[in-house]
């Protein structure tokens, strides 16, 4: 069986929104597990959105993602880290 085709032309800009209860150290962490996948990745450029009754906060970080299998180990720790309750 083949690798499957990829719709994505890489390199590319893709976002990763990740979402988490507002907690002390949840962006700086979620920020370093980025970087570990995204070296270049630049902090300056991380959006941040607290939900309307301050409870939960949504992280845009907008990668240049060079593989489908960059995209999958970044997603993958995401979805196992305590913090995170959704990574899209």
């Amino acid at each position: 069986m083949s690798e499957p085709v990829s719709l994505i032309e890489y390199p590319v800009d893709f976002p990763v929104k990740v979402m988490g209860r507002t907690q002390p150290g949840f962006a700086q962490a979620m920020l370093e597990l980025v970087k570990r996948h995204a070296p270049d990745f630049d902090e300056a450029t991380v959006g941040m959105r607290p939900s309307r009754e301050g409870r939960f906060l949504s992280l845009t970080f907008v990668i240049r993602a060079t593989s489908r299998a960059q995209l999958d180990a970044l997603y993958q720790e995401l979805s196992d880290h305590p913090m995170v309750q959704m990574a899209l």
